[in-house]
């Protein structure tokens, strides 16, 4: 079963420009493929974790699952410690459009973005390149 956020230790809120961005994303998918946001951290990158965006049928147990502006946002239970108090935008300028996460858990983040350490990580060893575009 999942656990429904109702209150102030939301795990991570989108702002209403992210949630019309994700809803029309959603509107392209086919029929039930689409019906949830899942967001997740998963390893990898120079800082040690990057974040997932993707698109799932619905929450599964033990999922931590909430709405905003009418979007249902799902965070598996390992993510959700390193999310809680994250806000996912969206942002389209002249330089960058894509999904901004602003997280006050990150406490260190690779020179690209795309990829932070928190506090309770542990900072690997050796670096990996972060790919393309980054100015690591």
């Amino acid at each position: 079963m999942a656990t429904v956020e109702t209150n102030e230790t939301t795990v991570v809120t989108l702002t209403e420009r992210a949630a019309v961005k994700v809803g029309v994303l959603m509107a392209g998918e086919p029929a039930g493929e689409a019906e949830v946001l899942r967001v997740a951290i998963q390893g990898g990158g120079c800082s040690g974790f990057e974040y997932a965006l993707g698109f799932d049928s619905g929450a599964q147990d033990g999922d931590h699952e909430l709405e905003s502006y009418g979007i249902t946002v799902v965070v598996d239970p390992f993510s959700a410690p390193y999310l809680r108090g994250a806000e996912i935008d969206y942002l389209e300028t002249i330089q960058e459009s894509g999904f901004k996460i602003s997280n006050p858990n990150v406490v260190s983040s690779c020179g690209c973005g795309h990829s932070f350490q928190v506090a309770e990580g542990e900072q690997p060893e050796e670096s990996p390149p972060c790919g393309s575009g980054c100015s690591h």
